[in-house]
């Protein structure tokens, strides 16, 4: 690891951003991962995510580190996740009339509960109690956080909270656990949330931000200019990548419907320096939903994580990076706007 270039904080640690990608329960390997890049002195900027990746992110941002982290995923049975409604308990029809009438099996109001609760040990509520004084006045990078979902009414990604003015409604008052819930709405399995237009009542359903862009690596990237830190995207490797999908019948094919959908759009972005600035995590075969996951699984996830960013990281030069990837375009970075090169977090 080379640490020339990189802006440092005032207490000494390595400054980055960080975006990760959404995988449900997978989001496990994401935690191991972070906790071996914050070993190594890193620490977050700005941070993003979709799906999985949302909660990681609204986390951290909030003030958690990888190791609270690490004991939160440990006592979390995530089988309360899938939380049902009167219309689910239906003797056989039940989850097929949740499908219809309610377009999701579970409710998801045990995963946004739990989020917030976890929000508001950290003091934060909305989106106004995550903005960097440094930045305030930057539209791009005034918020600490962002979040991703996929509008489906109207056909169009969110990033969230900035795109939440569209519908009415100040970014700074958007609720962080609401916007984390939005992120996680994986299709037919949670109910999509309704989102209100203020002034037209326009009613509008996001869903699942992975739908349109499960691994936003490039979203703190500017053109024209040279980062003053790195952005180190954290992804989550299947073992079958670039497999074809077995099809076997409507279940199989809505899997497969869902994975294209959220693979299509970002492989276009993971190729050269994307993916040199990405940390591949294997998830081992385990899936997205995977909520009665064993204890054993999971420690070999996280463990997985971990091994992955050493790996990553051994390697990773900023210079270098800059010099293949970013030098040659006018040097106009946030790093200009820092008081004696020092970000106050």
């Amino acid at each position: 690891m080379v640490e020339s270039m990189s802006t440092r904080s005032e207490n000494g640690n390595l400054l980055a951003d960080a975006v990760f990608e959404g995988g449900g329960v997978k989001g496990i390997g994401l935690v191991g991962a972070l906790t071996a890049a914050e070993e190594k002195g890193y620490q977050w900027v700005n941070l993003a995510g979709t799906s999985a990746g949302a909660i990681v992110a609204a986390l951290v941002a909030s003030g958690y580190h990888s190791v609270e982290l690490k004991q939160i995923m440990a006592e979390l049975d995530y089988r309360l996740f899938k939380d049902t409604s009167l219309l689910d308990n239906v003797p056989f029809f039940g989850p097929l009339s949740s499908l219809i009438f309610e377009k999701g099996i579970y409710e998801g109001d045990y995963l946004e509960s739990w989020i917030r609760g976890l929000l508001m040990k950290k003091g934060i509520k909305t989106f106004s109690d995550l903005i960097i004084e440094e930045f305030k006045d930057d539209e791009k990078y005034r918020f600490k956080l962002r979040v991703i979902a996929s509008d489906i009414s109207r056909g169009r990604m969110l990033v969230l909270p900035q795109d939440i003015a569209e519908y009415g409604i100040q970014p700074e008052s958007l609720d962080v656990a609401a916007a984390v819930r939005m992120s996680m709405s994986i299709p037919f399995f949670f109910e999509p949330v309704k989102l209100v237009h203020k002034q037209t009542h326009q009613v509008n359903y996001v869903v699942d931000g992975g739908l349109l862009s499960n691994f936003p690596v490039w979203l703190f990237d500017t053109d024209g200019s040279e980062p003053s830190w790195p952005t180190f995207g954290f992804k989550l490797v299947e073992p079958d990548a670039g497999e074809p999908h077995k099809i076997r019948g409507l279940t199989s094919m809505l899997s497969a419907l869902f994975s294209t959908m959220m693979e299509a759009h970002d492989a276009l972005y993971i190729k050269d320096a994307n993916y040199v600035r990405t940390i591949p995590i294997p998830t081992l075969g385990i899936k997205t939903t995977e909520f009665d996951i064993t204890s054993d699984r999971s420690e070999a996830l996280y463990q997985s994580g971990i091994q992955a960013a050493n790996k990553f990281l051994a390697d990773w030069n900023f210079a270098e990076y800059i010099d293949q990837y970013r030098r040659g375009n006018a040097l106009v970075s946030r790093g200009n706007k820092l008081r004696s090169g020092y970000l106050k977090l």
